[in-house]
Parts: structure tokens; sequence; C-alpha cells
């Protein structure tokens, strides 16, 4: 699809964009335009339920005036509409209220050299080939003895590319694809029936795990939560699998995003340059990492990515931040502004994992005589004004070191700061979402039951 891969015309959208906006009366603009192609496939029971194609153009202009700035998009531009488009958002930016913190990044930090960090499969897999792979995952999940049930197989592609052009004379572009496999699967019968998941989703096809695999490891998953018990509450090791455990790498990306630290609603707002992890602990972001999930090289506003350390030793070492939070905060940007094309720049993380370390996921559980395993996490019970953490969770019970029964129906529930403080990882990191960890130990949570 030559016309997908060729972005010089998304380029010619983005600078006419800009040259209207200066026309309309901007002061400073930037233009982002997005080109996507998607196509998904879902089966039930061999059957194909849902096809789907998608593509399409869209197109974001910034305008700033001053002190003020607006945001406007659309996915039609014909005859006069780069003009219509400008004058709009020029009259909604002088109506605006002023905010001392706007305006585009400073010309030294933009990315003057894009490296090539291999994001892209040019190979479009057809539906034919999609369907083979959701047939595949589903044959697999109900071969497994005692699975009952299909939840839905599902597989899908896509290709997108973006263009960024700003009135300071930066121009990028970077394209991308992404492919993915998810199977859900259901165990027992009536009122007993438990269902579990698995998924695989790379940029490269060659990357994803196999379909077979997939659909096993989640016919398997839902069998053993079988006949789930509930345990009295009590306080104890919560053990996080690595599928759920990059959850409390997400809280803590939340809490030191520099929008949380500007309105003080961040638990974490006064603790920069202190130890909030047990010393080795290190928290990276990468922009920058090969066939990484959110890897981009450069961010929503034209600066320059960096691999940056967030925890290092144990110790909070920065915010994520955009140009304006960065203005508000009295420092510089870290180049971890996103945005969308009718939204304004926002920080967010990229790549985001905690290291591994050096025990095996059944070293770290050893030496619990009395503790939970977490495999599934329920609801958004975290306050990230206070600290306080409490959710859902089904997963398994460990006894003298071992994993035995299922548990379902409880509640996990602690402070982050202190489920922080003694967290220990374990060695299997493995990249498979855009936030990552390995198994995490935590002591002393309180695990609510009956």
């Amino acid at each position: 699809m030559p016309s997908l891969l060729d972005q010089s015309g998304l380029a010619d959208l983005a600078e006419r964009l800009i040259a209207a906006a200066r026309r309309a009366g901007a002061e400073e603009a930037d233009a982002l335009a997005i080109r996507s192609v998607s196509l998904s496939v879902e089966v039930r029971d061999g059957a194909v339920e849902e096809s789907q194609r998608s593509e399409g153009d869209d197109l974001g202009l910034r305008v700033v005036l001053g002190r003020k700035q607006a945001v406007v998009s659309t996915n039609d531009l014909k005859g006069d509409g780069f003009e219509a488009l400008a004058e709009r958002a020029v009259a909604m930016a002088r109506a605006a209220p002023e905010d001392p913190f706007v305006g585009l990044a400073d010309p030294a930090l933009l990315a003057r050299t894009l490296p090539a960090l291999d994001l892209l499969d040019p190979d479009m897999p057809d539906v034919a080939v999609l369907e083979r792979r959701a047939h595949e995952a589903e044959a697999a999940a109900l071969a497994v003895a005692g699975v009952t049930k299909s939840g839905g197989a599902s597989a899908s592609a896509g290709i997108g590319g973006l263009v960024l052009v700003t009135s300071g004379g930066f121009h990028g572009a970077t394209i991308g694809s992404r492919h993915s496999i998810a199977m859900s699967a259901i165990a027992g019968n009536g009122t007993g029936m438990e269902t579990d998941y698995d998924f695989t989703s790379a940029l490269h096809a060659a990357d994803l795990a196999g379909a077979a695999e997939i659909g096993r490891r989640a016919g398997e998953r839902a069998v053993k939560r079988l006949n789930p018990r509930k345990v009295a509450t009590r306080r104890v090791p919560v053990v996080f699998d690595s599928r759920v455990a990059g959850s409390l790498v997400g809280h803590l990306a939340s809490a030191i995003n520099g929008g949380a630290i500007a309105r003080k609603t961040s638990f974490l707002r006064d603790r920069l340059g202190e130890r909030i992890f047990a010393s080795g602990i290190d928290i990276i972001d990468d922009p920058l990492r090969r066939r990484g999930l959110r890897s981009r090289p450069f961010d929503a506003e034209g600066v320059a990515g960096s691999r940056r350390k967030l925890v290092e030793d144990g110790v909070l070492k920065t915010w994520l931040l955009d140009c304006a939070t960065a203005r508000e905060l009295g420092l510089e940007t870290t180049g971890h502004a996103q945005r969308g094309v009718a939204s304004t720049p926002a920080p967010g993380p990229s790549n985001l994992h905690l290291a591994p370390g050096g025990k095996s996921p059944d070293e770290l559980i050893a030496d619990i005589a009395d503790g939970f395993y977490v495999t599934e996490l329920i609801g958004m019970g975290v306050n990230l004004v206070t600290g306080d953490y409490s959710r859902g969770a089904s997963g398994f019970w460990i006894e003298n070191g071992e994993r035995t029964y299922p548990v379902s129906e409880v509640t996990i529930a602690g402070r982050l700061l202190d489920m922080f403080a003694r967290l220990t990882p374990a060695n299997d990191l493995a990249f498979r979402y855009g936030i990552n960890a390995p198994t995490l130990r935590v002591e002393g949570m309180t695990v609510a039951g009956h």
C-alpha cells in the first residue's frame, strides 16, 4: 500500500495548515497529520463474527497568540478548508483565557536527527491470514481439557503514519505497524464457570507469540481458576503476576506526571530526589527502544526522546514533563509530550519498565508461608492524591511457598508509598505491553475476604 507508506502527502497537508495559520494571524502554530489503516477479525465457535476495516486521515492544528492557544481538528479538508480551519482556530485562540505557560518547544530541544527504531512491518496481512490466526487460537483453547466454551478469538493488524510540522521549522515523520492476537476461554459449567484470556501484540508479525500458544495459555488459565475459594481477611505478602505488575508502575507514572505535580494532586509532589523504593530498584522510560510498542523518535512537540531513569537505585529522579508543565514548574521538558489531533500536548510515558531482580518467581514466593498471588485486578480504587490503594483481585493462595487453590472476590489494600518501599522484583521481565514489570512481591498488604 504505497499511498500509506508514502508520507509526502501527510507532510503537504501539515505544511499547508501551518501556512494558513500564519495567514490567519497565528504567532506560532503546529500541525499534526495522521494517516492509518487497520483490519480486524473476530471469531467465535469456529465462525467469523465480525470483520472490520478502517482507514482515514486526521489533522489537528494548534495556534498560539501571545499567551493564548486553541486546537481544532478535522478529517475533511476540501476546497478552502485549510483557510477556514485556520481562521476558526485563531478566532478561538483570541477568545481563550490566557495561560502563561503555553507555547511551542524551545528550538534547541527539537530532534535534529531521527533514529531508526524499526517500527514498521510493511507487510499488511489480508483477512484470510487474520482469520487463520484467530481460528488457530480458538481451536487450541477449546482443545484444553476443562474448557467448555469460547469467549471469542481475534486477530488484527494496522499501519499508521504521523507527521508533525511547526512554525518554528521542525518537520518530523514516523510510521509504524501493529499486529495482535487474543483469545478468551471459558471453563466449567453453570454457575461454576470461570474465564481467562491471553494475547500477544507486536509491531512486527514475526515478533508475535504463536496463535496456538495464545489459545492454549488462555484455556489453561481459565481451567486453573475453577472452584475458587474465599479467604479470611488478613495481612500477608502479595505477589503480583507479571501480567498485572505493570499496573503499579503505571500508578507511579500517573503520580509523577507533570500535570498532577503542577496541580498538587499527587501524593509524590514533595518526594523528588527522595528514596521511595528499596535500593537497587530502577524504573526506566525509553522512547528509543527498538521495536518498542510506544517507541517514537520525537514527542508530540518535536522534542528529541532519550532513555531516562525515572527511579534510580530507589530514588525518584524526575517528573514526566511536556513544555507547558515544565515551564509551570520552572524546569525543562523531559520530552514526554503526547497529544491527539484534537488536544493540546500533555505529558505521559513511552516504553516504561521496572528493571528485573535476581530471583525467579518461584524463588520469590519460596519463603511465603501464607500469601496471595494476584493474576487479575478489578476496578480503579487508587487515590493518587493520598496514595491509598484498594482494588478487587483474584488469583491463587500461597501456602508454604507454593501456589495452591484459586481465590476470588477479595480486595487488596495498602498505601502506594508503603507498597513501593516494600517491593521486590523477580527476574522474569518481558516486554509485552507499553508498561512492563516482572513479577513483584509486596510485603504486608491487607487481603480483605469474608
